[in-house]
């Protein structure tokens, strides 16, 4: 099959880049990869509708001081699987969790190895604030645990939840690519006790959680600040990323006002990742 591909360059880079991922996505690009410049995206040829990458270039520019570019070329001929082998490292975290694709090489000597199709960028692993959100799990009780994944993307972190021996998992995403890929890679690393769900936060009804993974976006999460307090257990845990650590205190603000307390963070680069807990009652 022919594909288009197009090379997106961001100035700055996020948190744009990763807007204008979601943005094409929803235009119809199903896989992504992110570099330090923006990213790239493809769609089969015969999907390809240029009308909506403008549209999307006019949406955008509505956003002050932002600039980007796109570049776009058609790839002939070209095994789709070949495509992903060349651009799909298998992700390293502490020498504990190996995230790789179904053509690496097993890595048995790990404590966790997480096998994913990697059909787009939305939690492969490589983006800084999905391995923060790694290391907080491996340093994290999860056994008999009722777990929460808001934004599941390709289902990485539930995953690994459910490997670490959590009771039940439910992973949520809005986006149509990320829910059939979750479901997909659940499937392959036989990781049964995992709810995938299409859709958002009003999804989240009486059930309640002893922990609840959320890497999003910063204004995702303080939207949807008061439901996480709603389902989150008293003395439960909160994890949280997909911001940049100069955006902690506005979140921990939105937190507090669901009696929702700071324990600590990490931090990779410019990005961080802050563990929460509710107050015991």
């Amino acid at each position: 099959m022919d594909y288009v591909e197009v090379t997106v360059t961001v100035e700055p880079v996020q948190p744009w880049s990763d807007l204008l991922i979601a943005e094409m996505a929803d235009a119809g690009f199903e896989s992504f990869e992110e570099n330090l410049k923006g990213f790239k995206a493809w769609i089969p040829s015969k999907e390809f509708d240029e009308q909506k990458l403008k549209n999307i270039r006019l949406t955008e520019r509505e956003a002050k001081n932002v600039k980007f570019s796109f570049e776009v070329r058609k790839i002939d001929n070209q095994n789709w699987n070949q495509v992903w082998e060349s651009h799909f490292e298998p992700v390293d975290v502490d020498k504990k969790c190996y995230i790789r694709a179904p053509f690496h090489e097993a890595k048995p000597e790990y404590p966790y190895e997480i096998v994913i199709e990697p059909k787009m960028s939305f939690g492969t692993g490589h983006h800084e604030t999905t391995e923060l959100m790694v290391q907080w799990i491996l340093e994290t009780d999860f056994e008999g645990k009722d777990i929460l994944d808001m934004g599941c993307g390709t289902g990485i972190l539930a995953i690994l939840a459910s490997k670490k021996g959590a009771k039940s998992v439910v992973a949520i995403d809005n986006y149509p690519f990320a829910y059939e890929n979750t479901i997909e890679n659940t499937e392959r690393n036989n990781t049964q006790n995992i709810k995938v769900l299409l859709g958002d936060s009003e999804l989240l009804g009486n059930e309640k959680y002893d922990i609840i993974i959320a890497n999003i976006t910063k204004n995702v999460l303080l939207e949807d600040m008061k439901a996480y307090g709603s389902v989150l257990k008293p003395g439960g845990e909160l994890y949280i990323s997909g911001f940049f650590s100069e955006d902690i205190q506005e979140l921990l603000k939105a937190a507090e006002n669901e009696e929702i307390k700071y324990i600590a963070h990490k931090q990779m680069k410019e990005w961080a990742a802050v563990k929460l807990a509710k107050n015991k009652k």
